[in-house]
Order: structure tokens, then C-alpha cells, then sequence
């Protein structure tokens, strides 16, 4: 007890608790708004992922579309178009 009563008097000690205690938790850059936003920044890196695959797979089709037969066959398969004396019928399984 007399050990840590001794420590607390010692201002040196004393301040460097205090200016731990203060940028730890009562700055604007306390702990928890850092783990905050590192939990954000991992959430928009997965986001930028899922987004770039997406993008790299329109490229894809963006490419393959350049032949005049792939784009007919993407206007049937995709968005169902169809010719003037042609029935679709879209089939759906539950």
C-alpha cells in the first residue's frame, strides 16, 4: 500500500497516468472509435471485393458481347426477349 501511495506521489507517474487514461477512453481517437472504424474499413474492404468481382465479371460478358450471335443469345437467355413469332415460356422450380 505505501509502495503504490508513493508511486501516485510521484508526478511524473502521475501525469503519464492521466494522459493514458485520457487518450485511452476521453479523446476524440479513444479506443472505441478506432475499433469502430476498423470494423467499418474491414466491412467497405469486403464490399470493394464483392464489387470488383462483379465488375470484372461485366467485363466479361461485356467482351463476349461483341460478337453479333453472343448478344442475341444473352437478349434470349438473360432478358428473355424474344422474336416476333416465338412463345417464351419461363419456367420456375420451387
Amino acid at each position: 500500500m505505501k509502495k503504490a501511495l508513493r508511486l501516485l506521489q510521484n508526478k511524473f507517474i502521475l501525469a503519464s497516468t492521466i494522459f493514458f487514461v485520457y487518450t485511452l477512453f476521453l479523446d476524440d481517437n479513444d479506443i472505441f472509435n478506432i475499433i469502430g472504424q476498423r470494423r467499418k474499413l474491414s466491412a467497405l474492404r469486403t464490399e470493394k471485393a464483392q464489387f470488383e468481382k462483379e465488375l470484372n465479371q461485366t467485363r466479361i460478358t461485356l467482351k463476349k458481347l461483341e460478337n453479333r450471335t453472343e448478344v442475341e443469345k444473352f437478349a434470349r437467355e438473360e432478358k428473355l426477349f424474344k422474336k416476333d413469332d416465338e412463345d417464351v415460356f419461363v419456367i420456375f422450380y420451387e
